[in-house]
Formats: C-alpha cells, sequence, structure tokens
C-alpha cells in the first residue's frame, strides 16, 4: 500500500471507530435511540432518564474498557509476533494470562476460612481483590521472564520458558480447584470467561492512563521492532542492542497483556488476530504505521465483540471469549491457508 493510499485508510479507520461506538452503545437488551447516545457523549442527557443510565452506568463504560483492552492486547500481540517472528504469537504467550489466573485462583479458590490469613482479607475485598490478585499473579510472572531475558538470548528459548510457566501455573490451578467448594470454582470459571461489562468508571481512569503512556513507549522502540523482522543478526548488525530492546518489548507487552487481564479476564483471540488484520489493510510491515494501527482497530474490533457478547434483543450475556473465538478462529484459519498458498511462511 502506497503512503496516498494509506491515508485513506485513516480516516477511514476512524471514521468506522466512531461509527462502532455510536452503534454499539445503542442495540442492547434495550434499543436506545442514536440521538440520546450523541446526547450524552456531548455533555447532555438522554431524553428518557432510563436511557441515560444504561448509557452512563453500562454502555459507555463497556464500550470504553473494550477499546482499552482492545489496543492494549493488539498493540501486545504485534510485539510477541515481532519478537518471535511467529504469526501465531499471542500476548499472552509470556504467561502473563496464566499469572493472572493463579493469583486470582488462589484468592478465589483458597481464599475461604480454610486458607491463609492474608488471602482470606484479600477475597474479602471482592472485585478488587480479584484485580489485585490478577495483577500480582501477571506481574510475579512477569519478573521471572524479566529475569531469564538477562541470561537467554535466544527469543525462541524464551518463548519455551514462557510456556513451560504457563504449565507449571495450569497445573497449580488445577490442584486448586480440586480442593476447592464448588461455588468458588464457579466463580473461577466465570472470571476465566472474560467479559467487558465488569468495570466502573474509576476502574477505567486506572486503566487508561497505563495502557496509553504504555503504548506511547512502544512507540519509541519502532526502531528494534522493524530490524528484528530481518532477524537478531541483523538487528545487532544495525547497531541494536538486543537485550534492552527484548526486555523493554517483554515489559510493555506484558504490562499492557497483564491491566487488561486484571479487569478483564484472560481475553482471548483478540492479540493474535489484530496484528494480522492491520497487516492486511494497511499492506505495510513498518512498526511506526503498524502500532497506531493496531491500537485502533483492536479498540474496534473489541467494541464489536462486547456488544455481541451482550445479545442484542436479549437479557443475557454470552461468554465473552466464546465470542472472540467465533470471530478470530476464522481470520486465523484464512492467515494460516494464505501462508500455504503463498509457499512462505505465515
Amino acid at each position: 500500500m502506497t503512503t496516498r493510499s494509506r491515508g485513506w485508510a485513516w480516516p477511514a479507520l476512524i471514521v468506522v471507530a466512531v461509527v462502532s461506538a455510536l452503534v454499539t452503545a445503542s442495540i442492547g437488551a434495550v434499543v436506545l435511540p442514536v440521538s440520546d447516545v450523541v446526547h450524552v457523549l456531548t455533555g447532555g442527557h438522554a431524553a428518557d432518564p432510563g436511557h441515560d443510565a444504561i448509557l452512563r452506568l453500562v454502555r459507555l463504560p463497556r464500550i470504553a474498557t473494550s477499546a482499552i483492552a482492545g489496543a492494549a492486547l493488539g498493540v501486545a500481540g504485534l510485539q510477541m509476533q515481532t519478537l518471535f517472528r511467529n504469526a501465531l504469537a499471542d500476548p499472552y504467550i509470556l504467561g502473563a494470562n496464566s499469572g493472572a489466573s493463579l493469583g486470582v485462583a488462589v484468592v478465589a479458590l483458597a481464599g475461604g476460612a480454610g486458607g491463609p490469613a492474608f488471602v482470606g482479607v484479600v477475597a474479602g475485598w471482592g472485585r478488587l481483590g480479584i484485580v489485585l490478585a490478577a495483577a500480582a499473579g501477571a506481574a510475579a510472572v512477569l519478573g521471572i521472564i524479566l529475569l531469564m531475558a538477562v541470561w537467554v538470548r535466544n527469543a525462541v528459548t524464551l518463548l519455551l520458558i514462557g510456556v513451560m510457566l504457563g504449565s507449571v501455573t495450569g497445573a497449580l490451578v488445577a490442584v486448586l480447584i480440586v480442593y476447592a467448594d464448588p461455588t468458588s470454582v464457579q466463580k473461577y470459571m466465570i472470571w476465566g470467561l472474560g467479559t467487558f461489562s465488569s468495570t466502573s468508571w474509576s476502574d477505567i481512569r486506572l486503566a487508561a492512563p497505563v495502557v496509553a503512556v504504555t503504548i506511547l513507549i512502544v512507540f519509541f522502540t519502532v526502531r528494534p521492532l522493524n530490524a528484528l523482522l530481518l532477524g537478531e543478526g541483523y538487528a545487532r548488525s544495525m547497531g541494536v542492542d538486543l537485550r534492552i530492546a527484548r526486555t523493554v518489548t517483554l515489559l510493555t507487552a506484558a504490562l499492557l497483556t497483564g491491566v487488561v487481564t486484571a479487569f478483564c479476564g484472560p481475553v482471548g483471540f483478540l492479540g493474535l488476530v489484530i496484528p494480522h488484520v492491520v497487516r492486511g489493510l494497511l499492506r505495510t510491515s513498518n512498526h511506526r504505521v503498524l502500532i497506531p494501527g493496531c491500537a485502533l482497530a483492536g479498540a474496534v474490533l473489541a467494541v464489536w465483540c462486547g456488544a455481541l457478547a451482550d445479545l442484542p434483543g436479549e437479557n443475557m450475556s454470552l461468554p465473552l471469549n466464546a465470542v472472540t473465538a467465533i470471530v478470530g478462529a476464522p481470520i486465523v484459519i484464512a492467515v494460516l491457508l494464505r501462508g500455504r498458498n503463498r509457499g512462505g511462511v505465515v
């Protein structure tokens, strides 16, 4: 894609993002007029007080959360696919997801009377305890990965370490499930399905700046990321300090993933799919274009997944990860088939 044609792609993406926000704020168990949405977004009030409450307390927080999560996972997925030179790498390949799951499992499954005192206290904090437990678990795995990155020079070896850590934490969660009561297991399983609908404006005010600043930091790593596309040997010959580049990439990707997992649970497929969609739309491998593209396209795709999960016209919700899998799996299959037809590596 030429620079001129990409110039048309950005306004199109922005228009799609705006339209997506307006439409998804309107649809749901109660269909709202778009005019009400516009009035609320511009600082006014909806004509119906009930519609006003639905928008301010349910729909808009969900859309804001979806956009933040989609942008974060899209950028983190791009980083992982570039760092490991693997088209099927995703943000959770580092083990941040499994670490967060272990943290939540410890609080949700071992937080009863039989658990340690401090775990019981955190469990008593309700949703705040779950968020803190997920963040702590993700941070613990991140710390191990960063420690390993000091000694491990090969990105593939680091990837395998992340996979092994995920296996270990998954095994620990399985052990906790065996000894937990059924009610606690049910709560944990519901958390594992993912959701964009459980955040408040206070959560969003905390998550949004962290994600925005982290994506800005990622944007300053464009040069090493572009160099890594041609391999670590080429990047080294271009003067890139691979240890610093790898550490910054791992740290920022894990932070983006950890924030989303802490507030929304483990959200699958978005981080894997979004980079492929953006590369297909913008026809470039330049990260100066791909990073903002993944943030914007990720926000749009996540907003629609969040809206579909709430089943427009029905008073019920689908598991978010079921929706992301239904949307994302065909895209991944198409990427694999396209790579095979071209005779190259996807």
